[in-house]
């Protein structure tokens, strides 16, 4: 493995390879219990997140493609065709999924949406593999520790452009498979190196209300699981993908922080800081959502009182929500801050049924209006690592109010129980019947009881 040697020191490895040893050596017996029971929540999450957007138009695209490519057998689990097939589509199609609905989680330093492109593909590789369910714990802790901070070291300026979830997330997919595979360090690295080169994804999307969300998703898990395979078979990846000179972070970023890609590695639990999100939209909004709902319950206010809502936020939010100022699709109106706040001032949630008929609500249409976004100094400081929620609300009859959330819902400090995570999972899953009731129930029982498997079969088993 590169590495350099300074006199009368030990061997020093280089950001990427320091990460691929951790990745490479991390044991079941290293991570905290309570990182593991976090990340037993998230993959539970997670899951009802694949099935809620399994039925979406996007997804199902991604599904046909992965019908006539991939093969109609094998060990692993797609959720949105119902059948067996090999790692590789089931990792893509599941990966499409997770994201579609604005469901899974967000990690706020990073920016970045771990589950969707860990998760997936962990799961295919196990299930393909007959691995148990503390080796599937062990392969998401290490995608987690390595993708966040890989979005972490991108820094602020990646996001402005790229969508971290397709980038850091195609090396998190990679770490993940890898661990599985029982890749050394050396090869470790060459499958982070193929990941890197392979990174892609571009929030300009966005304004055309393109599908290219969930390629992101789909793309990062199938490049990731790649990578990892490759690697396994000797192929050689750039021992320096990340902080080299021609690598990710100088391509990617202007603001490129190498220290960041191992930040306490091993004692700081990034996984841990993960946030489940609440309200079925982009994160940009949940902050202001939380503050306007504080604002409305605490002065008694309907939707009918208010003139106008000035939501004070990062330059993150304006650069993600900004171009959507005239939502034309289902997905495309999670991320209208105007149609969020509709929905929380009209509905008291945005949720997703609620957002199924936002776009037909005339309601909804002129609530949005009334609602505007400006940067704000002391949100934008503390952003990425808090997402403060502020709001002024002025009422029809002249009164100013001010709302403010330090942690909106889900986040570590104000995040959800377990009973919560089921309810959660449990109205997902059955959305639009992706899955019934008591195939959610069963799913939930498997998940809360995945360490005792000695090898991680099928999910759910009666379509």
């Amino acid at each position: 493995m590169t590495a350099v040697r300074s006199p009368n020191a030990p061997l020093i490895l280089h950001p990427s390879a320091e990460l691929a040893r951790f990745a490479s050596e991390l044991k079941y017996s290293d991570i905290p219990e309570p990182v593991l029971r976090r990340c037993e929540d998230l993959l539970l999450d997670t899951l009802a997140s694949i099935l809620a957007g399994s039925t979406a138009r996007a997804v199902k695209s991604v599904g046909k493609f992965a019908e006539l490519m991939g093969p109609a057998d094998g060990k692993s689990e797609d959720f949105v065709n119902h059948r067996l097939t090999s790692p590789m589509f089931a990792a893509m199609v599941n990966a499409a999924s997770a994201h579609v609905v604005e469901q899974d989680d967000v990690h706020n330093g990073s920016v970045f949406h771990p589950a969707a492109v860990v998760f997936p593909p962990a799961l295919a590789v196990a299930q393909a593999i007959g691995a148990s369910g503390e080796a599937l714990l062990t392969a998401a802790v290490a995608g987690y520790e390595i993708g966040i901070r890989v979005g972490e070291f991108l820094g602020r300026s990646h996001y402005k452009i790229f969508h971290t979830t397709g980038t850091a997330g195609t090396v998190a997919a990679a770490v993940a498979v890898g661990h599985l595979l029982k890749l050394n360090p050396e090869q470790m690295l060459n499958a982070i190196g193929s990941a890197g080169t392979q990174a892609a994804g571009l929030w300009e999307f966005l304004r055309d209300a393109a599908d290219s969300k969930q390629l992101h998703t789909a793309h990062a898990a199938a490049s990731g699981l790649t990578a990892a395979y490759l690697a396994q078979d000797g192929f050689t990846g750039a021992h320096r993908i990340l902080e080299g000179v021609q690598g990710m972070g100088a391509g990617m970023s202007s603001d490129a922080d190498p220290a960041k890609l191992v930040d306490q590695l091993g004692t700081r639990w990034a996984l841990a800081e993960t946030s489940f999100k609440f309200h079925a939209s982009c994160r940009h909004t949940h902050p202001a959502a939380d503050a306007l709902q504080s604002v409305m319950r605490e002065h008694g206010l309907q939707a009918s009182d208010i003139a106008s809502v000035v939501t004070h936020v990062h330059q993150g939010a304006i650069d993600v929500l900004g171009p959507v100022t005239d939502p034309q699709t289902v997905h495309q109106s999670k991320f209208s801050m105007g149609t969020v706040l509709a929905l929380i001032a009209l509905r008291n949630a945005a949720d997703l049924a609620g957002f199924d008929r936002a776009l037909q609500d005339e309601q909804v249409a002129a609530f949005r209006d009334r609602v505007t976004m400006e940067l704000d100094e002391e949100v934008d400081s503390a952003y990425p690592q808090r997402w403060i929620g502020k709001v002024t609300v002025t009422t029809t009859n002249g009164k100013v109010f001010s709302g403010r959330v330090d942690e909106p819902k889900g986040d570590p400090g104000n995040t959800l129980s377990r009973t919560e995570i089921e309810e959660k999972s449990m109205r997902l899953g059955t959305y639009l019947g992706a899955a019934t009731p008591e195939q959610v129930k069963l799913l939930i029982q498997g998940i809360w009881g995945i360490r005792k498997q000695a090898v991680v079969g099928r999910l759910i088993t009666a379509w």
